[in-house]
Order: C-alpha cells, then sequence, then structure tokens
C-alpha cells in the first residue's frame, strides 16, 4: 500500500499555484456549513486543492431525494449523516486533515467555536435555511472573515462574495426582521438578479418559496462548487481579483452565458431589486 504524501498527492496542482502557495492551502482553515448539495461538493473540491482543515457542521442524514444532486448520496449511505459520510471522504482524500465536526449544525450557541481560526467561510447552508445564514454571515463581518455563497440556480452558478470592509451581507439582502417568506424571496432575488435560469424553467409550480421547495440538477451543484474553490483560491493565496458584493458573477451553462451583475443598494434601495422583489410577491399572491 503507497503511503500518502501531501506533495506528491497534491504536485498536480503546481504550475496553476506555486510550491509555496500550495503550502499556505496547506495550512488554511476553510468553514463550510451544511454538506448537502452544495457543501459536500465544496468540501471534496477544497480538500482535492490541498487546503489542510475545515470546520464542518450538518445535522441531516442522507435520503433518497438527495440522489438527484448531493456528492455523498447513495444507497449504501441512506440514512447515514452526512456530516460522517463527507468527513470520510474527505479523510479519503487526505488522512492528514485537520478537521473540526459539528454534528448539531449550525447554531447561535456553536458558532464562535464553529468560526474560531477560520480564514474563510464557504455557505453550504441549505436555501431556506435563512436565520442562521444571517447570523453567520453577520458573525463573519464582525471578525472579519471573507464569506463566499454560490448558489446552484437551474444549471448554473451565481456567486456572490461578501469581503471585510465592503458591503455587507445584511446591507445587500436587506432580511432585517422580515417573515421567513419575505426573507426566501430577497433571497432568491439577491442571489442572482440576471435570472439567467429562468428562461428554460419547464415547470413555474415546482419553485413554492411559501412551502420550502425547489428544483435542483446536478450540474448546478458541481458547478457551484469549481467556482467556489477558485474563489477560494483567489481569496485565501490573495491573488486575482474578487468582486465583492454588490458585485456578482452568474454563469449559466444551459444558455452558454456569463452575467456580471451590479446592484448598488441591495434589495432595499436599488430600482431593479425593488421592482423585481415587487413582481414576485404579485405572482406569489395571483
Amino acid at each position: 500500500m503507497t503511503a500518502f504524501d501531501y506533495g506528491k498527492a497534491f504536485s498536480r496542482n503546481l504550475g496553476w499555484v506555486t510550491g509555496q502557495e500550495q503550502e499556505r492551502l496547506r495550512h488554511c482553515r476553510v468553514a463550510i456549513a451544511g454538506m448537502g448539495g452544495v457543501g459536500g461538493f465544496h468540501l471534496l473540491t477544497l480538500a482535492r486543492l490541498g487546503v489542510g482543515a475545515f470546520n464542518l457542521a450538518d445535522f441531516d442524514r442522507f435520503d433518497l431525494v438527495n440522489f438527484n444532486r448531493q456528492a455523498g448520496a447513495g444507497v449504501s449511505t441512506l440514512g447515514k449523516p452526512k456530516l460522517e459520510v463527507m468527513a470520510s471522504m474527505a479523510r479519503d482524500i487526505n488522512p492528514e486533515l485537520d478537521l473540526r465536526l459539528f454534528p448539531t449544525g449550525v447554531d447561535e450557541r456553536v458558532l464562535n467555536e464553529f468560526l474560531a481560526d477560520v480564514d474563510l467561510f464557504v455557505d453550504g447552508l441549505d436555501f431556506f435555511a435563512l436565520d442562521i445564514r444571517q447570523a453567520v454571515f453577520a458573525a463573519c463581518a464582525e471578525r472579519g472573515i471573507p464569506a463566499v455563497t454560490v448558489a446552484p440556480l437551474g444549471m448554473g452558478a451565481a456567486l456572490l462574495s461578501f469581503l471585510p470592509g465592503h458591503m455587507s451581507f445584511d446591507d445587500y439582502f436587506g432580511f432585517a426582521q422580515n417573515s421567513q417568506l419575505e426573507k426566501a424571496m430577497r433571497f432568491f432575488v439577491g442571489l442572482a438578479p440576471a435570472r439567467l435560469q429562468m428562461g428554460y424553467l419547464v415547470d413555474p409550480s415546482t419553485i413554492d418559496l411559501a412551502n420550502h421547495k425547489g428544483p435542483s440538477t446536478p450540474m448546478g451543484c458541481m458547478l457551484c462548487a469549481g467556482v467556489a474553490g477558485t474563489e477560494a483560491l483567489k481569496i485565501l493565496l490573495r491573488r486575482g481579483r474578487v468582486y465583492s458584493a454588490p458585485w456578482g458573477v452568474h454563469y449559466d451553462a444551459f444558455k452558454n452565458r456569463l452575467a456580471r451583475t451590479w446592484r448598488p443598494g441591495g434589495n432595499d434601495r436599488n430600482p431593479l431589486q425593488k421592482f423585481a422583489l415587487a413582481a414576485l410577491r404579485r405572482r406569489l399572491q395571483a
């Protein structure tokens, strides 16, 4: 049996990163909340990039409805904790990983510990985990931790990065103390202002924000991991331009289109966002 060797295992990264940069990634710690649709792929991508330490949180177990898009979902993992399965898969890539696991998920009680020593937060939370997402991004802003969210929308990926000293998650989305439905609408509209995915949605009734339901594809989730992994590399190595909110990037593979969006003022003060929110409210009330 071949002994694990970090340098050899990740040697094919060299050329795109220097040896010094690879060693830097080895000593970075990334927090990922959620090991489902996007979080699991985020973890495996960053583990293959050579990131050496993670804080991981998830309380859920794999189910049949996860099979179409989640990295750890399969017959052999049915009913097993997502965190346990994904940690095992990551350790299979790099047995030297330093993992801090949070099997009850991330909440206000463990937030300080979850973000301890973290260089970057990558959002893998369920779309409808709105209150804790708001709390995590606020905590990152307070601690000066860069935070990235990439949404799998249709067959594409929409990226938003929140960097220290720039527009915050709260300022962009304007969640405040709104209802869960209003927060869901604001998140939906704010994630991808270009709405590239809506042109080929064959059954609009499958998007049901009020009942916490929405369609997904494996392509969207895997594209998200590539985008998030690249954004993480740029942030952790401080190389390459990172567009911070209110800038966003949306790539859609089905349409072969890339849109760079800019929504100064966010949902509350940008006229385009206010119009989109009003239209969505009317649709839900119809």
